[in-house]
């Protein structure tokens, strides 16, 4: 890859963004600015916020699977420059992220905070991790009442914020009570 922004930029996306048309302006955006590929002190604020955001993982054969995952303000964890973490509370029991990350360990995080039309868009690999205690303490949150059945480890490789074009605002119960919007 010449680009880090080239994860998502594949030879046949630039081949669809040429055909339309909007591959020169990528092109001159890339060569001012290319996508992350560490955590800046801005992401850490971002991610600091989320209380939910969307992993997305695929299967060897390339199916793709999105689940959503949620907890307490602040779950997914800045283990370091390029890592992030978060803890996998038990659920359905369906295992299909960890199934796919057996055999794809290509995932990507999709993180949106709806009341400011704001998303980040976090391409990587990510590997799940039962029985290392130091890994879980350093994800686990003992206020919240999940059971935690293993750790799941994120290795960036490239993030990219968003336009906030056709966000629509939403707002938690909280940030409603917090602004006097809900009585």
């Amino acid at each position: 890859m010449s680009n880090r922004s080239d994860i998502a930029f594949t030879h046949s996306v630039k081949a669809a963004q040429e055909a339309r048309g909007s591959r020169d302006g990528y092109e001159k955006a890339m060569a001012r600015h290319d996508w992350g590929d560490r955590v800046t002190p801005a992401l850490a604020a971002f991610i600091a916020e989320r209380d939910s955001f969307y992993l997305g993982t695929a299967s060897a054969d390339g199916q793709p699977y999105i689940q959503h995952r949620g907890g307490p303000r602040g779950f997914l964890k800045v283990l370091d420059e390029r890592r992030l973490a978060f803890s996998d509370y038990r659920g359905n029991r369906q295992y299909i992220s960890v199934g796919n990350l057996d055999e794809n360990d290509k995932a990507f995080l999709f993180l949106m905070d709806y009341p400011n039309r704001q998303r980040i868009k976090i391409w990587g690999r990510a590997e799940y991790v039962e029985g290392d205690s130091e890994v879980q303490e350093a994800v686990s949150d003992p206020d919240y009442d999940a059971k935690l059945e293993r750790a799941i480890v994120f290795h960036i490789e490239a993030w990219d914020s968003n336009c906030p074009q056709h966000i629509r605002p939403r707002y938690t119960v909280e940030e409603l009570e917090l602004t006097g919007r809900l009585v």
